[in-house]
């Protein structure tokens, strides 16, 4: 099925809409697990959403096939107080992790699904840039994906005008629903950023984007097939 002519849930369902993309980051690391790693990198699910909204775990247990979840507390050390303590904003995360075993547990590549919270502020929209460019410059790969057509910001350009670059790096005009994926390299003739810039169309479906894994090579993500079989477990779930 093609993008955004199936499911759309306003912004007053939020908690479809947060649901339904936790279910989306599940079915890309399935398909990440089972049709394209190699046996020394494994995909994992980030969730991170306001306090607003809580997602429910059961959407990423009935996603992996899974009835139940566990976690272990871990007793930690108390600091002493402090008078100084900073108002921030920390952004919306449902987010893909790609992780190399081959010498430790390392974070090698990341597959951001874009939230209206990531979008909605200015604030929120540089903590998600931010990021972004925290991971580019640690050499870590990363695709971002935008579908929310309700909050007009285009945080790829805001990523740009971050690294100090405009044209043609940047979408003109400025999509509002894209999807972008960046490779970090280090070359003789300096550090670079491969850009793949894709605006995504109502109606058409998903590109195939390549997503590059730190110290090695790039793995295709399948948005479209993901986001399909995302479709259809939304409907059973």
């Amino acid at each position: 099925m093609p993008l955004l002519d199936h499911f759309h849930p306003p912004i007053s369902d939020r908690r479809s809409w947060e649901g339904f993309h936790a279910m989306w980051a599940a079915a890309l690391v399935e398909n990440l697990n089972q049709d394209v790693l190699t046996d020394e990198y494994y995909a994992d699910l980030q969730v991170h959403i306001g306090s607003r909204v809580e997602v429910d775990v059961g959407t990423f247990e009935r996603a992996n096939g899974s009835g139940s979840s566990t976690a272990t507390l871990v007793q930690t050390w108390a600091p002493p107080a402090t008078s100084l303590v900073l108002s921030t904003v920390f952004p919306d995360e449902i987010e893909v992790q790609v992780y190399s075993t081959s010498s430790g547990v390392t974070l090698v590549g990341a597959i951001e699904l874009i939230s209206p919270g990531n979008k909605d502020r200015p604030e929120t929209r540089q903590a998600f840039t931010a990021k972004c460019l925290s991971y580019l410059t640690a050499g870590i790969g990363v695709v971002v994906v935008d579908i929310v057509t309700n909050r007009l910001a285009n945080l790829h350009n805001e990523l740009m005008a971050l690294l100090g670059h405009g044209t043609p790096f940047t979408i003109v005009p400025a999509a509002t629903t894209y999807a972008v994926a960046y490779r970090p390299s280090r070359q003789s003739t300096g550090d670079q950023i491969e850009v793949w810039a894709r605006p995504l169309t109502l109606g058409q479906p998903l590109p195939e984007l390549p997503l590059a894994l730190r110290n090695a090579g790039v793995v295709p993500i399948h948005l479209e097939e993901t986001y399909s079989e995302a479709r259809e477990r939304s409907r059973t779930g």
